[in-house]
């Protein structure tokens, strides 16, 4: 399993692996309740729309996939953009953002998809933003290495981390510059997650720290000495963080 996440309504798990398979769980029994079959390639991060009704991939195969759960089909190749993509958000675009037109009347099955952006983190250096619904190009932002993983901060503000330690924050309305670049150190950045008012990182070196009031205020999380931390996740004011020492790790916020 490459990655997993749980669904808005915490009964049930999606996870893409490297068997090109998307698979959503139930967390109460751990029985696999639906398999996804179309990558050609590793599944290296996923994103849930809305509610859950769809659920979009990114995979080694340099595609894009959105999904309808109810029915485990591929509603459609979102982008083939002929390098691995390695992270996925999904976001609610303001109200200033063109998102372009659909071709195509969009299928009945697809929900929660209109107004929404899609980033797409990937090897080749490029991070791309798309219209969910409509295909159509937002922006294509070059950076300084390969883009490892991508969050939404609000409806025009994003995160992309490099594998070279850059933290890039863009603005979708006018992205040919980036707002601002954090550089803690040269490892790869790994994860990037919304907090409150900021953001949590992790690298490569296994630092893990969170940014908050206005990018300025850094805390740092320690415990992974040297190990990549490869994933944050939280749930109320706890924090966890997945690294390659084999240990999960919790940290309990309740000062913040």
């Amino acid at each position: 399993m490459e990655n997993s996440e749980f669904f808005p309504s915490g009964l049930v798990v999606l996870s893409g692996g490297m068997d090109a398979q998307l698979k959503i769980w139930s967390a109460e029994d751990a029985s696999c309740v639906a398999t996804f079959k179309g990558h050609k390639g590793g599944i290296l991060d996923t994103a849930i729309v809305d509610r859950g009704r769809n659920v979009v991939s990114g995979s080694r195969d340099g595609t894009a996939r959105l999904w309808d759960c109810g029915r485990s089909a591929c509603l459609g190749v979102i982008a083939d953009c002929g390098s691995s993509i390695n992270g996925v958000a999904v976001g609610a675009a303001d109200n200033s953002i063109n998102l372009g037109c659909p071709e195509q009347m969009p299928s009945e099955r697809e929900v929660g998809t209109e107004s929404k952006m899609l980033l797409l983190a990937r090897e080749d250096k490029k991070l791309q933003c798309l219209g969910l619904q409509s295909r159509q190009p937002v922006f294509l932002f070059i950076g300084s290495d390969a883009f490892n993983c991508c969050t939404f901060l609000s409806g025009f503000l994003l995160l992309a981390g490099t594998q070279d330690g850059n933290i890039y924050q863009l603005d979708v309305r006018s992205p040919r510059a980036p707002v601002q670049v954090i550089h803690r150190s040269g490892a790869p950045v790994l994860s990037l997650l919304r907090f409150r008012d900021g953001f949590i990182a992790s690298q490569g070196d296994g630092s893990c720290f969170i940014v908050q009031q206005d990018l300025d205020y850094v805390i740092e999380l320690t415990g992974a000495d040297c190990d990549p931390v490869y994933k944050v996740a939280t749930w109320e004011k706890q924090i966890y963080t997945c690294c390659r020492d084999g240990l999960v790790r919790r940290y309990q916020l309740s000062d913040l």
